[in-house]
């Protein structure tokens, strides 16, 4: 069981953090929610552009992240710098790209997924407020995969308690205000107050990231310049190989995901309110997995690097077991969740019943979406079998999910439960290809050499 300690040495920290962001958007839900079901489906719409620049940016330190891993193995700093400095220079460009999306045309990137004005008309506002988070969530992102990549994984955990706890009072401050008697202190701000609580708090997650590493000596701590030093010939397009497959791979799942929720939006404004709260209640659960995910593809990395290949063959089939196994016991942990729902939103009782089918239908497709987040993040990352990995993220999603989804809500016009099945059904045919993938051994390629 050797495996697993060192899985939950790394992986708790990581846990703990996406834990904390999916509670703290969960409460920015629940607060909202107390505004009505056109302000929850308005944040939700909203968050779906962050979303893409969180799935693109994932992407790039992913990439990143690949070669990182693989040099710290090889105890090659330099090489971790070199490819640092890369992260950050691309993370700043997209979130810069995105700031200015959300910035100056909120409602052109709003008008994909709904066609409800009054929908439109609050996302627009809330987007306009929360775009200075993007750039400071974007470089926090490149900071905190290096850390991770070294093993450095308790300071990203630590800047995301300490942010979560600034959301959380903030939000509470800008939202409904504060009033003394007949005297208002601090007017309520609505959806804005939540943007402006979620910028205040990314600002000082960066901060954190930002300065103790440099305090503390942290490996990856170095003058600027030795970010930006010259590569060895032939390492960026290398890099570029390795890195350009899994930021398409994440951009088009991104555009693929809010494409589904644009089809549940043209289904309804009840639906997507429904689904908002699904995906929040869902991604508590969740965030076990993403941690076990990224965790493995350390571990794994690290271990190519070290040139332990056959052990890294033989542990790769070990998580992806081990998660499968996990998800069917902590996927049962959203029927409980599920009855609670009436009691945090205070939306209509025909929303509260789609979203407990939702959680229903996602407790069996659990071990299956483990399965997938394994092999895809842990498995084929850290081999850098990006290629594959971008064939299996979005082959299905693109060739047969969101084609169905859309027979679904414009042609055959199935019941809420029927969509969300359509376009569930790529989950499956994901699962297995990647476990022969898995089993092939054909994605451990050593990176370094």
């Amino acid at each position: 069981m050797n495996f697993l300690s060192t899985l939950f040495t790394i992986a708790v920290p990581i846990i703990l953090q996406n834990f904390l962001s999916s509670f703290v958007n969960m409460l920015d839900t629940i607060m909202v929610g107390q505004l009505g079901s056109v302000d929850i489906a308005a944040v939700g719409l909203g968050n779906q552009i962050f979303f893409i620049m969180n799935i693109t940016m994932f992407g790039i330190v992913s990439g990143g992240s690949i070669f990182m891993t693989q040099f710290w193995g090889k105890k090659d700093l330099n090489g971790v710098h070199r490819t640092m400095g890369i992260t950050i220079t691309a993370s700043a460009v997209i979130s810069v790209l995105f700031f200015c999306a959300a910035t100056f045309a909120p409602e052109f990137c709003l008008r994909i997924y709904s066609k409800d004005n009054v929908v439109i008309e609050h996302g627009a506002a809330y987007l306009r407020a929360v775009a200075p988070s993007y750039i400071f969530t974007g470089l926090g992102f490149a900071i905190s995969h290096a850390l991770r990549s070294t093993e450095r994984v308790k300071l990203p955990m630590v800047s995301t308690s300490i942010s979560v706890i600034v959301n959380g009072i903030f939000n509470y401050i800008l939202i409904f205000g504060i009033r003394t008697g007949s005297v208002e202190l601090i007017p309520a701000m609505g959806v804005i107050g939540a943007a402006f609580a979620t910028t205040i708090a990314r600002i000082v997650e960066f901060m954190i990231l930002l300065i103790v590493p440099y305090k503390k000596g942290y490996e990856i701590a170095v003058p600027p310049r030795r970010y930006f030093s010259k590569h060895e010939v032939g390492f960026i397009p290398r890099y570029i190989k390795i890195c350009v497959p899994v930021l398409l791979s994440e951009a088009m799942w991104a555009i693929g995901i809010s494409l589904q929720s644009s089809i549940y939006a043209h289904a309804g404004t009840k639906i997507i309110a429904a689904f908002n709260i699904t995906s929040t209640i869902s991604n508590l659960v969740w965030t076990f997995f993403i941690g076990c995910g990224n965790a493995a593809a350390i571990i794994l990395g690290k271990k190519i690097g070290e040139e332990k290949i056959d052990e890294a063959r033989h542990l790769s089939k070990r998580l992806t077991g081990f998660m499968a196994g996990a998800a069917a016991v902590l996927g049962l942990l959203l029927i409980p969740l599920a009855f609670t729902l009436k009691y945090f939103f205070k939306v209509e009782p025909e929303v509260i019943h789609m979203a407990q089918v939702f959680l229903f239908i996602t407790v069996i497709l659990y071990p299956i979406y483990a399965t997938n987040m394994n092999i895809i993040v842990g498995v084929c990352r850290s081999g850098g079998d990006t290629m594959y990995g971008l064939f299996l993220d979005n082959g299905f999603m693109w060739l047969l999910a969101l084609p169905l989804g859309f027979c679904a809500i414009n042609f055959w016009h199935l019941p809420f439960w029927g969509i969300f099945l359509c376009i569930h059904t790529e989950d499956i045919c994901k699962c297995v290809m990647g476990l022969l993938r898995l089993h092939s051994g054909k994605w451990l390629h050593d990176l370094t050499s």
